[in-house]
């Protein structure tokens, strides 16, 4: 279950802007927010790429964090900037972002596949040539009980029972990511499958 590269670009989708700080939507930026905190390292406003980025070191390798500001259904054109000008492939990419189809806690590694409705998904795809083979990290958020309730719910607060779950799957996946950036998916993928929320 691993696309057997290094991963050189780590992104984290959400939402720009203090009314969408603490969204469900922006649960895949949360994650690259505590990974930069976990490494010392300060997200900065870049124009060029669209977004707040940092470079880091993770297992040995040089690797750019990137949380794009454009709205979530434009991440593509954030991400497709860095990744040109620094040469990396979408399968070097490992992208984070909210799943409605996980409760909250559960948390996942996927490569490759369809967007499934993800708006930030499906414009990364588009941007990268129809390119769909990078990995993902998927953040359960959970579905709301009525069916067409999906925009609010995905742009409201988590309650504060949902968000310790979520925070602690982050600190999960924060754990794992230097075996994912080495390389090697399919053990971070077994370790976090035993995570049951």
């Amino acid at each position: 279950m691993s696309n057997g590269n290094r991963i050189a670009l780590i992104v984290g989708l959400g939402n720009p802007g203090a009314e969408y700080e603490r969204t469900r939507h922006n649960a895949g930026q949360w994650y690259v927010e505590r990974l930069a905190r976990s490494l010392g390292a300060t997200l900065a406003a870049d124009s060029k790429y669209s977004g707040l980025t940092a470079r880091v070191s993770i297992a040995g390798q040089d690797v750019r964090l990137l949380v794009p500001t454009t709205f979530m259904n434009r991440s593509g054109q954030s991400t497709s900037a860095l990744a040109t000008f620094f040469k990396i492939t979408p399968e070097q990419m490992l992208v984070a972002h909210d799943e409605l189809d996980m409760p909250p806690g559960a948390i996942r590694i996927k490569v490759g596949g369809g967007h499934g409705g993800h708006n930030g998904l499906r414009d990364i795809v588009a941007c990268h040539a129809n390119n769909a083979n990078f990995l993902r990290l998927r953040i359960g958020i959970g579905r709301p009980a009525q069916k067409g309730d999906v925009t609010p719910w995905v742009l409201g607060k988590p309650q504060a029972a949902d968000q310790e779950k979520i925070d602690a799957a982050i600190d999960a996946a924060i754990a794992e990511t230097a075996v994912i950036v080495a390389g090697d998916a399919a053990k971070a993928m077994n370790r976090l499958n035993s995570i049951n929320p």
